[in-house]
């Protein structure tokens, strides 16, 4: 069964959107996002079928139950897809390795693509897209001035910019703007950004929090005039083929770890995820969703706990200000893909299946988050979301505590980013709850270390015969100290002093 038709989480009207459209859209006109109607249930053999598989083949499967043939033939989305992983440093792309083998805990290392961060797998393959697509339609246009650009606009609190410009880099017909709060992202994660040379990318620092940024580029979004004028496209977890490119690594790391310990092993399988914006972990729930045998999904936060506040009292609550952890990604107030949760389970809870029915209930539920900042799901809601998910809250304390422990006891010195600490130290939380070891526990590594300089020294440099020069910092990024830098400052978190940037840049 494959789900190749779209529709916007708030919409209350009949719409069905391509694959393409939904891409190329970004956000809906409505404020929503968009989501499959329905998600494929795999055949029962599937895991025979798939165990084998190599990641690109293994993505090639999972993609096509979500793209059709009309809108990406079956040739051109194997290339697409090798085209998109062909970057990445490591053959398997995300390898799986053995952190503590007594604990049973397992790291997916996502960071061997061009910026080092998790956001590369899903984001090599969405420049692609916006390439392949833009010259399939340029092709029925005669005229030079008629062709179709796209504007994408992004926000970012450190990884999904570099990301973003590193698969947009250099693509035709694509202007590039990525806006992240200024003095709070690492020195390495703004150096990626900003001296990367191709004249399609523009970096705008603005004065203000990743959430800041991200309500102008949803006001951006909204502005039907604006979008028309420049046709906006999102790289943000808001673009549905982020969400589609991260599943398999779900599925890919499951058929490493029966490698691992043997097909036999009849243990449980948790997934535990570093939670910012929700996009990674919400791909976890498709692959469940699908029939992957995942027992529990596992939210690990910082102390900017929206998530595990929902899980523990059902109400969706912003606190008063995003407080500046050592985990800067997951610095945020609204973790915006949770929406997409929502509707599946409004639907399935509260309206029989009935899209448009969700699609209003969840309206009326983000009006009231907008209005009063917060609003209480129903209790059917709140129970399904904890059979599906479970939680767990890390401080900036025991983020250092673990990365020191991780580097102590692991036989080769393993040293963890301040996010991949956070998922590790909610693997150990949650071993240490299951002495019968009835589970195998996937924690996903989500950036290299070197992008935390500041937070790995203050974890490790009063550890002996350490060197963050020599065990940590590849030698690509080193060398970007010494380049120059474009950036466009934003004195003010202003949506109409970012569209005045935004229209200087492409007239240039």
């Amino acid at each position: 069964m494959s789900s190749a038709s779209y529709r916007s989480t708030r919409s209350a009207l009949e719409e069905s959107l391509s694959f393409e459209d939904v891409v190329m859209t970004g956000l809906a006109h409505d404020g929503g996002l968009f989501v499959p109607s329905s998600i494929p249930t795999l055949d029962k053999g599937f895991i025979e079928d798939w165990k084998n598989l190599d990641f690109q083949q293994l993505a090639f499967k999972i993609m096509r139950l979500y793209i059709s043939t009309t809108d990406i033939p079956d040739n051109d989305l194997s290339i697409l897809i090798e085209k998109s992983y062909s970057t990445f440093r490591e053959p398997e792309v995300t390898p799986l390795k053995t952190l503590d083998a007594d604990k049973q805990i397992f790291l997916l290392e996502l960071f061997h693509g061009p910026t080092y961060a998790f956001k590369d797998v899903a984001l090599q393959f969405v420049g692609n897209l916006f390439e392949y697509f833009l010259e399939k339609r340029n092709k029925l246009v005669s005229e030079e001035t008629k062709k179709q650009r796209i504007t994408v606009v992004g926000a970012t609190s450190g990884d999904t910019g570099s990301a973003a410009i590193y698969g947009l880099r250099g693509k035709k017909n694509v202007s590039v703007f990525i806006l992240y709060p200024t003095g709070r992202v690492s020195p390495i994660q703004e150096e990626q950004m900003t001296t990367v040379e191709d004249l399609n990318v523009h970096t705008l620092s603005v004065k203000g929090t990743f959430d800041d940024c991200q309500d102008i580029v949803k006001q951006i979004f909204g502005d039907r005039d604006f979008d028309k004028k420049y046709s906006v496209g999102a790289v943000n977890s808001i673009n549905w083929a982020r969400i589609l490119a991260q599943m398999t690594y779900y599925f890919y790391s499951y058929f490493q770890l029966m490698k691992l310990v043997g097909s036999s092993d009849g243990k449980k399988v948790r997934f535990v995820v570093p939670s910012g914006n929700f996009g990674d972990i919400l791909a976890g729930f498709y692959a469940k969703s699908m029939g992957l045998p995942v027992d529990k999904l596992i939210i690990a936060t910082n102390e900017n706990d929206i998530l595990d506040r929902f899980l523990k009292h059902g109400r969706y609550e912003r606190s008063g200000e995003v407080k500046a952890t050592y985990s800067p990604a997951m610095d945020i107030l609204i973790s915006s893909n949770f929406e997409r949760l929502l509707w599946y389970y409004i639907r399935q809870n509260l309206t029989k299946q009935d899209d448009k029915e969700a699609g209003r209930i969840l309206n009326s539920w983000m009006s009231q988050l907008k209005s009063d900042g917060s609003f209480t799901a129903d209790a059917s809601v709140v129970e399904q979301a904890r059979s599906d998910f479970d939680s767990n809250r890390v401080s900036d304390e025991e983020t250092i505590e673990t990365i020191k422990n991780i580097y102590d006891a692991h036989p080769s010195k393993y040293v963890l980013d301040p996010h991949s600490a956070i998922g590790v130290r909610t693997s150990l939380s949650f071993a240490a709850k299951d002495p019968e070891r009835n589970a195998n526990y996937i924690s996903l590594a989500t950036a290299h270390p070197a992008k935390f300089a500041e937070v790995v020294d203050k974890a490790l440099l009063a550890v002996e015969g350490y060197s963050f020069e020599r065990d940590v910092l590849p030698t690509e990024l080193k060398a970007l100290s010494t380049k120059k830098k474009r950036i466009s400052l934003v004195d003010e978190a202003s949506v109409e002093k970012v569209k005045e940037i935004i229209v200087e840049k492409l007239g240039e």
